[in-house]
C-alpha cells in the first residue's frame, strides 16, 4: 500500500508539473489571439467579421484549457492538508451566505438544519469550503428548474462503513455532514463512478468533471469519508463524515 502510494505521488507530481508547462504554452497563445482579436475589433468587411469571430472562439477554447489546467493541478497537489481548529457550523452558514446569490437565480431554496452543540473540528478552511462549494454545484446542476437544498448535521457514534462510501469510512465519534438536493437523481450504475476524475453524465455537462474527484480528496485528507445516495427522479444525498477526534 505504501508503495502504491508513492507512486501515485510520483506519478500526481508529473502529471502537475506537465499541466504546468502546458498552462504555459496556453496563457502565450492566449495573449496573442486577445492582441489578434484587438487587430480585429472593428471588423471592416466580412472577411475581417469572421476573422473576428473565430478568434473571439479560440479566446474561449483557450480559456476553457486554462480553467481546466487550474482544476487539475488544485486536484493533484491536494495531499496532506495543515489543519485547525474550526467551527463547523459557522463555517457551513458562511458558505450558504455566499452561495445564497447563486441559489436564487438557479431558484433554489436552501433548508439548514445545525444543531448548536456541534463540536469544535480539525478542518484547512479553505480546502472545506471548496468541497462545500462543489457539492453545492453539483445540486444546482442537478436541479436545472429549480428546488430545495437541505444541508443538515448531527453527532454520531462510531459505526462500520456506509453503503455507497469508499475506504473503511470513520469509525470512531464523527459529525455526520448532509447536502440533500430534489433533483434529477443518478442510475445505480452511475453512483460508483461519481467520484472518478474526469467522469461526467450527458445530463452533467461543464465544468472540469474534477468537482467531487477533488471533494472526495479533500475530505479524505481530512481522514473523513464520503459517500452518496440517489434515486432517479427524487434527488441525491452526499454525506460526509469527519472524526471528532483530531489524528495528528
Amino acid at each position: 500500500a505504501q508503495q502504491m502510494t508513492e507512486d501515485y505521488a510520483a506519478l500526481a507530481e508529473l502529471a502537475g508539473g506537465f499541466i504546468h508547462e502546458i498552462k504555459n504554452h496556453l496563457n502565450t497563445l492566449n495573449l496573442n489571439l486577445q492582441l489578434l482579436g484587438e487587430d480585429f475589433q472593428d471588423p471592416q468587411n466580412q472577411r475581417e467579421r469572421r476573422a473576428l469571430t473565430r478568434t473571439q472562439k479560440l479566446q474561449g477554447e483557450c480559456q476553457r484549457l486554462v480553467d481546466l489546467s487550474n482544476a487539475f493541478l488544485g486536484f493533484a497537489r491536494i495531499k496532506e492538508v495543515a489543519l485547525e481548529p474550526t467551527d463547523l457550523g459557522k463555517l457551513v452558514e458562511e458558505m450558504i451566505d455566499f452561495f445564497a446569490p447563486t441559489a436564487r437565480e438557479s431558484n433554489i431554496e436552501i433548508k439548514t438544519f445545525l444543531p448548536a452543540d456541534l463540536p469544535t473540528l480539525h478542518l484547512n478552511k479553505e480546502m472545506f469550503r471548496q468541497a462545500l462549494l462543489n457539492l453545492m454545484l453539483n445540486a444546482v446542476q442537478a436541479m436545472p428548474t429549480g428546488g430545495e437544498l437541505t444541508i443538515q448535521a448531527s453527532i454520531e457514534a462510531g459505526l462500520p462503513s456506509p453503503p455507497g462510501g469508499e475506504g473503511l469510512g470513520v469509525r470512531g465519534p464523527h459529525v455526520c455532514l448532509s447536502l440533500i438536493d430534489t433533483g434529477a437523481g443518478m442510475a445505480p450504475d452511475v453512483l460508483p463512478k461519481i467520484f472518478r476524475p474526469f467522469f461526467s453524465t450527458k445530463s452533467r455537462t461543464g465544468g472540469s468533471g474534477l468537482g467531487l474527484a477533488t471533494t472526495k480528496k479533500i475530505i479524505d485528507a481530512h481522514r473523513g469519508s464520503i459517500h452518496v445516495q440517489s434515486e432517479l427522479g427524487k434527488g441525491t444525498k452526499f454525506t460526509i463524515r469527519l472524526p471528532t477526534i483530531h489524528q495528528p
